[in-house]
């Protein structure tokens, strides 16, 4: 599992600028493979290079992908990226106490993951990495049943292979289930990203190496292909993300209050329940979850406002959905970028260095 995030993060790091050229959807700031790469990043970062703490986690996959998807939840960026750590939180689930992955194993986490992955967004779209991680997960679950639950190493090589499989087609098929994808002629970034974690769980687990040729013929994946959002339409707003303790109720209430404001709203808990003791009256104890808030809007303002009249918000990052290309300028090189991206910082007085969407 350590294998598979390593070369997850080396893989989304070579892929993130293709991933970028072809990212329109759900706005066109063409930042999904730097958000994927950041995001993978983290997780693998928690796992640190001491073979993660034996005594803390043992040859538990549960335990290791649940520290790797709690940082990655955390310091999660974007759509894409978020969905990614709400996949990693999910799938660690089943996995709990376990020592190795199975073939029955792999169809209930990929279950999980998309399920919770689907129900993450407020509205959730088809033609994205949420039908890529569908697809996989009904491989998996088809593989699983036709060999009667067997938990051979031969039995999790044979789902894996679907898996992957499942992956590239729902991947092609993006296409035709996004107009904007279908106007512009290419398969969704997200979508592809997923394609490469999956492809790199298989080439971990079988010791092979990546399938190439999966990328072959995607639609404007090619070295020689143009940045597609650089001919886009700008997008106007920015977008908001963050970490707070909301009771269930108060969570509902921001999820409601949030779609009314703006769009891609995403809300997923990071960990358990919190505030509840054996020892302490349940009637006196509110009990909260630790959130991960996603959403676009026209203005930070009001939505900032909001969520701190619901809770006290961490890592509060406003960054814009439209960086100013001026001149030709890449975005991510763009100082006058940054530069505006931190006076959002300044407005909110939230500590740390500026982030900026690249």
């Amino acid at each position: 599992m350590k294998r598979w995030l390593g070369k997850a993060e080396v893989v989304l790091g070579n892929h993130s600028d293709r991933l970028n050229a072809i990212n329109i959807f759900p706005v066109a700031d063409g930042d999904t493979g730097t958000n994927l790469y950041l995001t993978v990043r983290a997780a693998v970062a928690a796992l640190g290079g001491t073979a993660t703490d034996a005594t803390e986690t043992g040859n538990d996959v549960g335990a290791l992908l649940s520290r790797a998807g709690q940082a990655a939840m955390e310091q999660a960026r974007g759509n894409s990226g978020t969905l990614f750590a709400v996949f990693l939180c999910a799938a660690a689930e089943p996995l709990a106490g376990k020592s190795r992955l199975s073939a029955p194993l792999l169809a209930t986490a990929l279950n999980r993951a998309q399920i919770r992955a689907w129900s993450a967004l407020s509205e959730p779209v088809a033609g994205t990495m949420l039908s890529v991680l569908e697809a996989a997960a009904h491989a998996a679950q088809a593989v699983d049943a036709s060999q009667s639950g067997d938990d051979s190493n031969h039995a999790l090589g044979l789902s894996l292979d679907a898996v992957v499989e499942a992956a590239y087609q729902a991947v092609v098929r993006t296409e035709d289930e996004l107009a904007q994808l279908h106007e512009a002629r290419v398969v969704d970034a997200g979508g592809v990203g997923m394609l490469l974690v999956l492809d790199c769980l298989r080439a971990a687990v079988l010791g092979e190496e990546l399938q190439d040729e999966l990328l072959d013929g995607l639609h404007g994946y090619k070295l020689q292909d143009p940045h597609i959002h650089e001919r886009m339409p700008a997008d106007d707003g920015v977008e908001v993300m963050c970490t707070i303790n909301l009771s269930p109720l108060n969570a509902a209430i921001l999820r409601q209050r949030l779609d009314e404001m703006g769009e891609s709203v995403i809300m997923s808990q990071v960990g358990g329940a919190q505030g509840r003791d054996d020892d302490d009256d349940e009637s006196s104890v509110e009990v909260s979850y630790r959130w991960r808030v996603h959403v676009h809007v026209p203005d930070p303002e009001p939505a900032v406002a909001l969520i701190r009249s619901l809770g006290e918000p961490t890592d509060i990052a406003v960054s814009q959905l439209a960086i100013p290309r001026e001149n030709g300028e890449d975005p991510a090189t763009d100082e006058a970028s940054d530069s505006e991206a931190g006076s959002f910082h300044e407005t909110f007085n939230v500590p740390g260095p500026s982030r900026h969407e690249f």
